[in-house]
């Protein structure tokens, strides 16, 4: 395996504290995120007998799936740079009897991604790499010439209202650290980093991608199981979250209010079935 002491940082806080807190907040993660992996494989299903890559597969619930659709005769390999995701990414699977449906850990920037594949997917999985572009190459890299790779990214902030808003509260309250002035792990660029259309189609064009289409998916995701849970979720993770732990006990001083906040903030998200805020995403499909 190739080693990228660059991404160091970024791998050990997938590695550590993130992976804890996605464990956490397994439930909101899984469920609330696969509605977005469901339209993109739902509208473009790969077909019976495909190899696919999955990249940046965290838990594997989207690795599995598209084990499922593609069939005993074809296979699912999921890569994640962290060990603890994969991990759990095999457990997971062998308890679903997803015996077409392998992982392994590839730093996706830099390592070999095996194939030739006939087609690669991502859900959430290529907002956070440091260098995109390289990550974008590799990937093409592993694909069989003509194959697809589609991407599920979050568009913009202000489409996102659980995340922006929240963000914005924090902000006010909260001093920013950047990640430059802390030794803390980060994770990497952020989960907006890749909603600029423009900007995502030269860098895949770069990488050597051609055929690249834009399909915007609105849905309401679930955020919490009630107010408190939403708090705690976006105490936690996203980007009030990174500010919020990059912080340290800066951020301790202020908590009370940022509860407050952002109760206030999630309060008319709040229904019968708990705290569901809308949501927006690219599914982005290009051709190697």
């Amino acid at each position: 395996m190739a080693t990228n002491s660059g991404n160091d940082i970024i791998i050990e806080a997938w590695n550590t504290v993130l992976y804890e807190k996605f464990v956490r907040f397994k439930h909101l993660l899984v469920d609330g995120l696969s509605q977005h992996s469901d339209a993109a494989l739902q509208g473009h299903p790969f077909p019976s007998g495909a190899h696919v890559l999955d990249v940046g597969c965290g838990f594997g619930d989207s690795t599995v799936r598209i084990a499922e659709q593609v069939g005993p005769e074809g296979d699912a390999i999921g890569v994640d740079c962290a060990e603890n995701f994969i991990e759990a990414a095999r457990q997971d699977a062998s308890a679903s009897h997803a015996g077409n449906a392998r992982f392994e850990v590839r730093d996706v920037e830099w390592d070999d991604l095996g194939g030739p594949y006939d087609h690669a997917f991502s859900r959430f999985g290529t907002m956070f790499f440091a260098m995109p572009g390289a990550a974008m190459r590799n990937v093409r890299k592993s694909l069989q010439p003509g194959g697809t790779f589609t991407q599920v990214v979050w568009r913009k902030r202000e489409d996102n209202p659980w995340l922006h808003e929240a963000e914005l509260r924090v902000k006010s309250m909260v001093p920013v650290v950047s990640h430059e002035d802390t030794d803390a792990v980060h994770c990497g660029p952020g989960p907006f980093s890749m909603a600029g259309a423009d900007m995502v189609s030269d860098l895949l064009t770069g990488s050597g991608f051609s055929r690249i289409t834009f399909e915007r998916h609105d849905c309401d995701i679930c955020i919490g199981r009630d107010i408190d849970d939403a708090v705690a979720f976006a105490k936690a993770l996203g980007p009030a979250g990174e500010i919020i732990r990059l912080a340290g006990d800066l951020a301790e001083a202020c908590m009370d209010e940022v509860d407050v906040a952002l109760r206030e903030t999630f309060a008319p998200y709040l229904g019968e079935h708990g705290v569901w805020a809308p949501s927006s995403t690219w599914i982005i499909r290009a051709q190697a």
